[in-house]
């Protein structure tokens, strides 16, 4: 009887493991296969967060010290499976600390509510704004004087791509 290969019947079927998908075997040196598993367990990649904090005023004496390993993911996405980005262009959410370039992290998940910062589908445009939703009136604010709001009138279909959770402001 002949041993090792594919055999008719043997294994799996395709699909109903744990990913509901195909899956493949790699081959991985056996130097690295504990920092693969630690990276693919973790999510992504980790930082160093120091243990002293920085004076925003004042300098203040500082340490060397790490705190520990940080994982951005586990600060800024809540869920991978509906968290997407977004690059900022235009000036309308300055004062809102939104400026042209920043990455806003979007959650799809999250409920738009009065207040939040949304981005929403205006016209075949995205845009980002404040939602405004009492009573029966809905507008998209801007966070800039120099901008109008946009008034959604009742019989208009806005659509509300996600909630901005996050502000990656470059410096």
């Amino acid at each position: 009887m002949p041993r090792g290969g594919k055999r008719p019947g043997a294994g799996r079927p395709k699909g109903t493991g744990k990913y509901s998908e195909s899956t493949r075997a790699i081959r991985v040196p056996e130097s690295m296969v504990d920092r693969i598993l630690e990276y693919a367990h973790s999510g992504g990649f980790k930082l160093p967060l120091y243990g002293g904090k920085v004076a925003a005023g004042s300098p203040a004496p500082t340490d060397d010290y790490i705190e520990g390993m940080m994982d951005l993911t586990e600060h800024l996405i809540n869920d991978p499976a509906t968290t997407f980005f977004v690059r900022v262009t235009g000036y309308s959410m300055i004062n809102a600390g939104i400026h042209p370039d920043d990455i806003l992290v979007v959650d799809r998940s999250l409920e738009p509510r009065h207040g939040k910062i949304v981005i929403a589908a205006v016209e075949g445009e995205l845009t980002v704004k404040r939602l405004y939703k009492k009573n029966r009136t809905v507008r998209l604010l801007p966070e800039n004087d120099e901008f109008e709001p946009i008034d959604i009138a009742p019989d208009e279909v806005l659509h509300i791509w996600g909630v901005v959770t996050n502000v990656i402001h470059t410096v």
